[in-house]
């Protein structure tokens, strides 16, 4: 493997309940759900789900709120997933330099055949291109790469 764990301290996760996992379920469904509305369909009272959440963000469980986005109609109709095999204990600098990187969606360090893989979308082939030949390989920890261009993607949702 690459490198190593994250330096940042990170308390042990406490155990998730049932009715910790059902919130979880309605807010990846729907980020905008009300407190209201969570409490009801989860059969706990406001205060109570307002504080689950509340424990939830802090933990660390519920990183942020977001929106799905289809990158098509966003201008970014170019997806692809490059693997990267790189340096042996560089996977922090990489990391840093992928993460400045336009149009990167996901970054993973994994075991296997190679070592980083990245998930970009672009607007086009063109500017795909310009992200792994001048980009990506520019990068002096990059050993090799390989994309693998996206034809159809979607988003698994949650069963709620």
């Amino acid at each position: 493997m690459a490198g190593g764990a994250d330096d940042r301290a990170v308390p042990p996760p406490r155990p998730l309940d049932g009715v910790d996992q059902d919130i979880l379920v309605i807010l990846q469904a729907d980020g905008r759900a009300s407190i209201r509305s969570v409490a009801e369909r989860v059969h706990v009272s406001r205060a109570n789900a307002y504080a689950r959440i509340n424990r939830l963000v802090e933990d660390g469980v519920i990183r942020g709120f977001g929106a799905r986005v289809d990158h098509e109609r966003a201008g970014h109709g170019t997806s692809a997933y490059i693997t990267l095999k790189i340096v042996q204990n560089t996977w922090r600098t990489v990391r840093e330099q992928l993460r400045k990187l336009p149009g990167a969606a996901h970054i993973a360090l994994v075991g296997g055949d190679f070592d980083v893989l990245l998930l970009v979308h672009t607007p086009d082939n063109r500017t795909l291109r310009e992200v792994v030949l001048t980009r990506l390989q520019a990068i002096p920890e990059v050993l090799s790469t390989r994309t693998l261009l996206v034809f159809e993607e979607e988003d698994v949702e949650p069963q709620a």
